[in-house]
């Protein structure tokens, strides 16, 4: 891991747990900024802006910038920008985050056709007539493009349904399958990489989800670390579809990976 150049940093149980930071986040982040190693927040996060991400990261004391963040809706904001089509006409199913990121890479929003893409992320004021309409469009040949499909959001509430659980009632009435842009799907590691400018050889992808982030870089050829601060435990690394590179405890843990100082 001394040759990494640059980290692919997971937010919701790597760097925070709800609304508690994780006690040796901040440090860390500061490490990789006194140390010149660049870094992205990647989150599968479709609601937020990069704005609102980074605002929330600075209240918990956590360094950040709008720059920094990059979230599943830019992701496939950046898909379209570079899908080769001259059609750029969007039906969204989502919230601020997913219409800015749209509109900032040049997309044309509808509400209600022709269109040339359907994008959905996690929508809390989604309804039938969203689906019809999205359901239509995808049968009239729309491209059914997914933010991400995680089937449910952790709240104090308890699990509530999620960008996943959107996209199934998509994929059911159109009889289309998505194409999925946030983790475990490579799509947000390769243009995070790009993003960076550095080699898949020299980044990692950090998080605490075997399911996502690690599935991730696996998924894009990039090194990976599960950090046992969040969702996934070491006894579930047995049976995990994709492996992490290395386990470690802590982000701490991680820095002194990287420095050669765990010896």
């Amino acid at each position: 891991m001394q040759d990494i150049e640059a980290f692919l940093i997971d937010l919701d149980g790597t760097l925070y747990r709800g609304k508690e930071v994780i006690d040796d986040a901040p440090e860390f982040v500061k490490w990789l900024q006194t140390s010149g190693r660049r870094y992205l927040y990647v989150t599968n996060n479709s609601s937020r802006t990069p704005e609102q991400v980074a605002e929330h990261l600075r209240h918990l004391g956590i360094p950040a910038r709008p720059e920094d963040v990059f979230t599943s809706s830019q992701v496939a904001a950046e898909y379209i920008k570079t899908d080769g089509r001259s059609g750029k006409r969007v039906f969204p199913v989502g919230e601020e985050g997913l219409c800015t990121s749209l509109t900032e890479a040049g997309c044309e929003i509808v509400e209600d056709g022709p269109a040339d893409y359907v994008v959905q992320g996690i929508d809390r004021g989604f309804s039938y007539e969203k689906l019809k309409k999205a359901s239509l469009l995808i049968q009239s040949g729309a491209t059914f493009i997914s933010t991400n499909v995680d089937k449910a959001l952790p709240t104090e509430e308890g699990l509530l349904p999620g960008s996943g659980s959107l996209a199934a009632a998509i994929r059911t009435a159109s009889g289309e399958e998505p194409l999925v842009m946030g983790k475990p799907a490579a799509r947000m590691i390769d243009f995070a990489v790009e993003r960076l400018g550095v080699s898949k050889e020299r980044s990692v992808v950090v998080g605490d989800n075997l399911e996502t982030d690690i599935l991730a870089g696996v998924n894009a050829g990039v090194r990976t670390v599960l950090v046992l601060t969040g969702f996934s435990k070491e006894e579930h690394v047995a049976t995990a579809q994709g492996r992490p590179t290395v386990v470690l405890r802590s982000l701490t843990d991680l820095r002194r990976h990287v420095e050669g100082t765990d010896k």
